[in-house]
Parts: C-alpha cells; sequence; structure tokens
C-alpha cells in the first residue's frame, strides 16, 4: 500500500496574501496620480509664471516707448519755445539798436558837428558809413548857415521784416528843432528806416528817412 501525502492549499491564505497586495496597489496609484498632478501643477505653475514674465514684459516694453515719446515730445516743445524766446529777443534787440541809433543821430549842433557825424556813422558798415559822411557834408551846408540845433527822443521803433538775421526796422523819433528861421522851436516827427545785420555784431547796412529831421533836406542813400 503506498502512502501519499496530500499538500491541502489554504484558501483563505491566499485570500490574504491578494488581500495585502490591494493596498499596495492602491498606493501605488494613488502615489502616481499624486505625481502626475503635481507635475500638471508644476507645469502649470511654470505656465503661469512664463505669462507673468511676458506681461512684464510687455508692460515694461509700453512704458519705456511712452517715456521715449513724452521726451521726445517735450523735447521738441522745449527746441519750439527756445526758437520762439530766440526771435522774440533778436527782434527786441533789433529795435532797441536801431531807435538808440536814430535817436543819437537826429541830435545836431551846428557848433559841434563833429560829434554829430560820429553819431551818425557809430554802429554802421564801412559802405554805409562812406556814403553817410559824405551826405553829412552837404547837410552842413544847410545846418551851419541857419545855426541848427535839434534835439530828439524816441518814440518807437518797430520790425518791419527779418530775413534770416537781416533785420528791417522802422523808427521814429520826436525832434525839437531850433535855428535862425525858427528860433521858438518847431516840432516834428523823424522816421528813420534801418537794415541791420545780427550775424555781424548788429551792424547797420543801410540807412533811409534821416532827411525827415532836416525837414526835407537830402537824405543818405
Amino acid at each position: 500500500m503506498t502512502n501519499s501525502t496530500s499538500v491541502l492549499t489554504d484558501p483563505e491564505s491566499d485570500t490574504g496574501a491578494a488581500t495585502s497586495d490591494e493596498p499596495q496597489d492602491a498606493a501605488r496609484r494613488r502615489s502616481a496620480a499624486l505625481s502626475a498632478a503635481l507635475r500638471r501643477g508644476r507645469r502649470t505653475g511654470d505656465s503661469s509664471i512664463k505669462l507673468k514674465t511676458v506681461a512684464v514684459g510687455v508692460v515694461i516694453l509700453v512704458l519705456v516707448v511712452a517715456v521715449a515719446v513724452l521726451g521726445w515730445q517735450l523735447s521738441d516743445k522745449s527746441d519750439q519755445i527756445d526758437a520762439a524766446r530766440a526771435d522774440q529777443a533778436g527782434t527786441a534787440h533789433a529795435e532797441q539798436v536801431a531807435l538808440d541809433y536814430a535817436t543819437a543821430a537826429a541830435q545836431m549842433n551846428f557848433q559841434d558837428l563833429a560829434s554829430w557825424r560820429t553819431r551818425l556813422t557809430k554802429g554802421t558798415s564801412p559802405e554805409l558809413s562812406n556814403r553817410l559822411t559824405q551826405a553829412a557834408g552837404s547837410m552842413e551846408q544847410i545846418i551851419t548857415p541857419l545855426q541848427w540845433v535839434s534835439t530828439a527822443k524816441p518814440v518807437a521803433a518797430k520790425v518791419r521784416s527779418d530775413n534770416n538775421g537781416i533785420y528791417a526796422v522802422d523808427c521814429f523819433v520826436s525832434v525839437l528843432t531850433k535855428n535862425s528861421q525858427a528860433p521858438e522851436g518847431i516840432q516834428s516827427t523823424a522816421t528813420y528806416q534801418l537794415t541791420l545785420d545780427s550775424h555781424n555784431n548788429w551792424t547797420i547796412t543801410d540807412i533811409g528817412g534821416i532827411g525827415s529831421a532836416l525837414n526835407g533836406a537830402a537824405a543818405p542813400r
């Protein structure tokens, strides 16, 4: 008779092993899911950071452009203001120089014609100075016999035109003239038309109207 050993398998032990593996599988699945979620979260976070970085960059760029445009506008406006101020200053200076000259030139005294000739040619170009000197010689033939004395006061000056720094100025001077024929004096207004070159130390390059101070005597041209 053959003895045989039967190996009995405990079904409960198999079930227990399977049961013990289930929590581990579940834990692994939860861990994998959590890892995947974390990775998605990191990717989402990275995307958000990138978007924020781009947005900040765009804002900075817009601000830089805005500041640049504003700076250009302010610079352009400042240049325009400076140019306007320079024009006003040039006009005012031309009028003052012209009026000072006209007032001085209108003052004559037959007893001191040398001083008058000096005032007449002061600040004028060489060519104009020669013309004025010649004209003064002719005018002295009238001034001396009549014992002419004129005093003058400035009235006004106005720039008529400005051609790239060449100013044409009209001047008006109040003149009181006394001579042997009018010892009580005659009040009149002398008109001078002057041309000044601002590029050449405000030199007077042309003059007209000086004869009005002599009530019709020949004016230098």
